[in-house]
């Protein structure tokens, strides 16, 4: 096939178009009375009785007669699922316990807090004061102690300082292991306490 100049050349023929298809299982997005399409649904009624297999429109009638919704709640199975309940009445449930959940989820962080091997004395206390503050709300505290130079020849000091640490936030918090000489870095992990 041969085109002329000015004559436009599309790849793909007009008539083909792509379409996504999504899927989703959230109770949000459960097929609802006049968007139910099978032939035929396994029926439940508003108290949980089972009422058989039946077309979707006597489903969708019997619905009706009672003043509620008809729900698709298991579009998988053979043949679908479906139960007569107030849908608005079930949103607001399951927005309410999502709720519930998000607010007994506890995150917790974890805080850092460096040292060095020739850190002064109030320098010490200050940082002790922080990691105290970070257990006492909940988050882990990872300390490192960072080593410059020639103080690699020197790690015992670090070790010593780490132990010093650890040992002030034993009240609050606890190491989980021993700890860790990561190439300049000498690293600790300390737990806060549970109530």
């Amino acid at each position: 096939m041969t085109f002329t100049r000015g004559e436009p050349y599309l790849g793909f023929p007009r008539y083909l178009f792509f379409r996504r298809c999504t899927i989703s299982t959230n109770s949000k997005d459960l097929l609802t009375n006049e968007k139910i399409n099978a032939a035929q649904v396994r029926l439940i009624g508003p108290s949980g009785e089972q009422l058989g297999i039946v077309s979707s429109t006597s489903a969708l009638q019997t619905a009706y007669d009672k003043n509620l919704d008809l729900v698709m709640i298991a579009p998988t199975a053979q043949p679908p699922v479906c139960k007569i309940m107030d849908y608005g009445k079930y949103r607001f449930e399951c927005d309410k316990r999502e709720k519930e959940a998000k607010k007994k989820q506890q995150i917790i962080e974890t805080k850092e807090i460096q040292l060095t091997c020739n850190i002064g004395e109030h320098d010490i206390q200050t940082k002790l004061t922080a990691a105290r503050r970070f257990l006492s709300s909940g988050n882990k505290v990872r300390t490192i102690v960072k080593f410059k130079g020639r103080e690699m020849r020197h790690t015992e000091i670090g070790y010593t300082l780490l132990d010093r640490f650890i040992s002030e936030c034993s009240e609050l918090g606890q190491c989980d292991k021993a700890p860790v000489l990561e190439g300049r870095n000498l690293t600790a992990i300390i737990l806060p306490i549970k109530k």
